[in-house]
């Protein structure tokens, strides 16, 4: 019960001059209820002549007694509303470990009589040995005598400004996929420097799949900033971007010519997509008022199809960075091998530079000595072309190029510089990745980004890696 109204409401409750608080009842009033009880113990009195005893009601039974409390409240709390106690919960289970079981079956002691299920030939459960194993996490950690003098997670985020949330990069990019006869694992990680100083991943990765059915082609390409650009994050986002578009344009032909095994026409036509994406990047350049080497990136990229019975690996690029193989448990550096200077230098890119001479007008296509197809002049009278003065220059490095057939049970891993340098550099390094990638089997998206991120003294750079795993 609780208190309304005066404070002194018991009082008045049992104050035999105070009224009831609602209409009286008969026979639910506190005087009928002591002359019922007193009529129960006494008996009825006799009713004097000519006077009627009025009919009572008949007193309520009495409750039995409560029973004891198995709802888990105290006795003082209320069984109609309010809190309950509840016991302390039991510590949780952990989840039970997946461990495999191996079946030793026992040899009978020596000397021992033949088995009856032998004698009788009828099947009897065999004695076994269960061994648990358990099952371990990712391993991240270093290789090396000592730690790095860096944190081994991220610490402080890159500074973001009005109307360039856009441009932010994440820390971490982790992508995969299974096509044909391989698995594809790619990672992209900030190094430690930049995590440590609040800068943004200069790395870029991005996969891409053109095409439906074997005809599909899978693109990974992977661009590097440079470390001394404000802008080496969006340079190389821009690279990867324009040169999947360039690829997307021509993936049929490309997977063509991957599949027919047309080499030549893979090399001049991949190069030409490539020195396209340069310009495209020199032109960004202009247009944000910096030098053509202040809006620049490595460019490696990947070329997989999908059809199962092709394992043709096509690699192209401009740039440092590695590509690897392993192959018996042994690492092959399989990084294509630089021309000569003299080599490098041929005609203008097409598009580039002063316009060709008019061909005869009956003529009406031919093709560049490295098979690019043109269409020629028809007589038409046109507009005369913008004048350049001089051809765009080439780009700084020259152009890598390197086709080549997979064996079952290779992984080829595609480098940024920054996983390449220690892999060269670190001979531990590249020990411990053979060891946990000599399985046939690919490593899952986990465990290939902890593969990816081991540490290494000296090396705290962005780290972008893309495994191919052949079956």
């Amino acid at each position: 019960m609780t208190q309304q109204g005066d404070s002194n409401w018991w009082d008045k409750l049992y104050d035999e001059s105070a009224p009831d608080t609602a209409p009286a009842v008969s026979g639910d009033t506190l005087d009928d209820h002591f002359a019922a009880a007193t009529r129960a113990t006494t008996g009825p009195p006799d009713p004097s002549p000519g006077q009627v005893l009025a009919s009572t009601p008949p007193a309520p039974p009495v409750p039995p007694a409560p029973a004891e409390v198995t709802d888990g409240r105290a006795p003082w709390e209320s069984r109609a509303a309010g809190p309950r106690t509840f016991p302390s919960p039991p510590p949780p289970v952990p989840p039970p470990v997946e461990t495999p079981t191996v079946h030793v079956p026992l040899p009978p002691p020596p000397g021992a009589a033949p088995d009856a299920a032998e004698q009788s030939a009828e099947p009897e459960t065999e004695a076994d040995l269960t061994v648990e194993v358990s099952v371990p996490r990712p391993r991240t950690g270093f290789v090396g005598s000592r730690p790095p003098t860096y944190e081994p997670e991220p610490t402080a985020l890159p500074v973001a400004r009005p109307g360039e949330l856009g441009e932010l990069v994440p820390d971490t990019v982790l992508d995969g996929a299974r096509y044909g006869a391989c698995t594809v694992r790619a990672a992209s990680v900030r190094g430690d420097s930049a995590r440590y100083r609040g800068e943004p991943r200069r790395d870029a990765l991005l996969t891409a799949r053109f095409g439906h059915d074997e005809t599909a082609l899978v693109l990974v390409a992977v661009a590097a900033g440079s470390r001394a650009a404000e802008d080496a994050h969006l340079a190389a986002a821009d690279a990867c971007r324009w040169i999947a578009e360039a690829v997307c344009r021509s993936h049929a032909r490309l997977s063509e010519d991957i599949r027919t095994g047309r080499r030549g026409d893979l090399k001049s036509g991949l190069h030409r997509l490539t020195d396209r994406t340069y310009g495209k990047l020199r032109a960004r350049a202009a247009d944000r008022g910096l030098a053509a080497d202040e809006y620049t990136a490595t460019l490696r990229c990947l070329l997989v199809p999908a059809d199962p019975a092709c394992r043709t690996r096509v690699f192209f690029g401009i740039g440092g960075g590695g590509l690897f193989r392993l192959r018996d448990g042994a690492w092959q550096d399989i990084e294509p091998l630089l021309p000569e200077p003299a080599a490098v230098t041929g005609a203008p890119v097409v598009g580039f530079g002063s316009p060709p001479p008019s061909p005869p007008a009956e003529a009406v296509a031919s093709e560049t000595e490295e098979g690019d197809r043109l269409t020629m002049d028809l007589g038409i009278t046109t507009a005369p072309a913008p004048l350049v003065e001089e051809p765009v220059p080439p780009p700084a490095e020259p152009f890598r190029f390197r086709a080549s057939v997979a064996r079952p049970g290779d992984t080829l891993l595609l480098a940024s510089p920054g996983l390449a340098e220690p892999m060269r550099g670190e001979p531990e390094l590249a020990r411990e990745l053979a060891a946990r990638w000599a399985d046939a089997e690919a490593p899952g998206l986990a465990a290939f980004l902890a593969d990816t991120q081991l540490r290494v003294t000296g090396y705290a750079d962005d780290r972008t890696g893309v495994g191919v795993w052949e079956a």
